[in-house]
């Protein structure tokens, strides 16, 4: 069973989904830390709550962000593990840090990359007027928000949406891939050539989103 730690910077939903799913047997990892790069993060009381261990390296005692990355590593390695998870983790971590943890590095962004990185996500997306939206669980690289893409969903963007109903909707799935996604690199079915990700594992070529779709009657 690997070790993962898990950054956070505000209430953690995703983290939860994690929790939720090792708790439930379905995820076979041990949480060994939440860290945060903010002590208000809401996500600290929810992992303490469950037992985990918890820390803070605030990024406002540092002037410099290489600093911070040095810090928030050493943070990390304390715990020893053989995968970061940020999730919901809103500062962007420098080139060294990044290649520290190569290849067990994720994040989750709520975009179907390569669409749509950075921030504001879905209000770019409504301003588009795409007919699907997501969320996308990737490899981290030093190229924000550009790593290898493990895993992604896909849901409906309805004409009544506004940010808030779309991000709702694209929550929801942030929450069953997360934990899948982690489980595929906990049970070593991930490995990643030229530049993308191959999955060890049967997969359906059956199944579409069609968006917008309508009902007779």
């Amino acid at each position: 069973m690997i070790a993962i730690v898990i950054l956070i910077s505000g209430r953690g939903s995703n983290m939860a989904s994690l929790l939720a799913a090792v708790d439930a047997g379905t995820l076979p990892v041990r949480i060994a830390a939440v860290l945060a790069n903010r002590p208000d993060a809401g996500g600290l009381e929810t992992a303490a709550a469950r037992g985990v261990p918890t820390g803070v390296v605030d990024h406002r005692h540092f002037a410099r962000r290489e600093d911070f990355d040095t810090a928030m590593a050493a943070a990390i390695d304390a715990f020893a593990p053989e995968l970061v998870v940020l999730a919901g983790f809103m500062r962007i971590l420098g080139e060294a840090f990044v290649r520290h943890y190569d290849g067990r590095l994720i994040n989750i962004h709520p975009s179907l990359l390569p669409t749509f990185p950075g921030l504001h996500t879905h209000r770019r997306a409504l301003s588009e007027g795409v007919r699907i939206h997501g969320c996308t669980v990737h490899f981290v690289t030093p190229d924000l928000d550009h790593g290898p893409i493990i895993v992604q969903a896909a849901v409906p963007v309805l004409d009544g949406d506004d940010e808030d109903t779309l991000a709702a909707r694209v929550l929801a799935q942030e929450h069953q891939v997360y934990p899948l996604a982690v489980r595929w690199f906990a049970e070593g079915r991930l490995r990643v050539h030229a530049g993308r990700v191959v999955l060890d594992s049967p997969q359906s070529k059956h199944g579409a989103l069609i968006a917008p779709q309508t009902f007779a009657g």
